[in-house]
C-alpha cells in the first residue's frame, strides 16, 4: 500500500526537517570540537582491520563515489530515462544530483575543516573535509536512481531491494573515505544528512507542486 498525497508531503517534510536539524547539531559539535573523541576512536578503530584486500576493496568503493565515476554514469542514467520517455526523471535526477554539488561546496567554504592525515598514501585530496563529498553525491546519486526505480514495480519486495541495495551501497562509500583517512566520521555523517535534507527537499517540493497542478485543473 502506497502513502497518500498529505501522508507522503507531511513525511517528506519531517524527514528535511530531521536530516537538516541534525546536520546544524553535527556542524555546531564540530565548531566546537566535539566530535574529536569520536573521529579519532573510529577512524583508528577501522585502521586497525587494514589488510590489503580492503584497501584495495575501499578504493575501489572510494572511486564508485567520485565524479570520476558518477559524471559519466550520470550521462548515462538522464540518457536511458529520456530514451524510456521519462523526460521528468531525468530533469529530477539532474537538479538533485547538481544541486546536491553545489550544496557540497558551499557548505564545504563555509566551515573550512582541513582535511585529517590520510592512510595509505593516499593524495590528499583538494578542498576542505567537511562535509565529506562523496558521502554528498553517492547519497544523492544512488538514493534517486532507487527511489525512481522504486516507483516502477508495484512489489513491495522490489522497492525494499533497491532501498536497501541503495543504502548498503551509500554506506560503504562512507566507510570507504574514513578507512583511508581522507576524511572524518563526522564528514561523512555531515554529507549524508545535507544529501538527505536536499533529497527530501526536492521530494516534497515536487509532490507539492504536482498536487497544485492537479487542483488547478480539477477544482473542488
Amino acid at each position: 500500500m502506497r502513502p497518500t498525497p498529505y501522508r507522503a508531503l507531511s513525511v517528506g517534510l519531517l524527514a528535511a526537517a530531521t536530516a537538516l536539524l541534525f546536520f546544524a547539531w553535527l556542524a555546531d559539535e564540530i565548531l566546537k570540537g566535539g566530535t574529536r573523541r569520536f573521529d579519532d576512536a573510529v577512524r583508528q578503530l577501522l585502521h586497525q582491520h587494514a589488510s590489503p584486500a580492503l584497501t584495495a576493496a575501499m578504493r575501489a568503493a572510494s572511486f564508485i563515489g567520485s565524479p570520476a565515476f558518477l559524471i559519466p554514469m550520470g550521462i548515462l542514467v538522464v540518457a536511458l530515462y529520456l530514451r524510456q520517455g521519462r523526460p521528468l526523471a531525468a530533469r529530477l535526477f539532474v537538479i538533485t544530483v547538481l544541486g546536491g554539488e553545489v550544496l557540497d561546496q558551499v557548505l564545504k567554504l563555509a566551515f573550512h575543516r582541513t582535511r585529517p592525515a590520510a592512510f595509505f598514501g593516499m593524495p590528499e585530496p583538494l578542498g576542505y573535509s567537511f562535509p565529506s563529498g562523496h558521502a554528498l553525491a553517492a547519497c544523492a546519486f544512488y538514493g534517486v536512481v532507487a527511489a525512481f526505480a522504486a516507483t516502477r514495480t508495484e512489489s513491495r519486495v522490489w522497492r525494499w531491494v533497491y532501498r536497501i541495495a541503495a543504502a548498503t551501497l551509500i554506506a560503504i562509500i562512507g566507510i570507504s573515505r574514513i578507512y583511508l583517512g581522507v576524511h572524518y566520521p563526522s564528514d561523512v555523517l555531515g554529507g549524508y544528512a545535507a544529501a538527505l535534507g536536499w533529497v527530501f527537499t526536492v521530494a516534497t517540493v515536487r509532490r507539492w507542486m504536482r498536487r497544485a497542478s492537479a487542483r488547478a485543473l480539477f477544482p473542488a
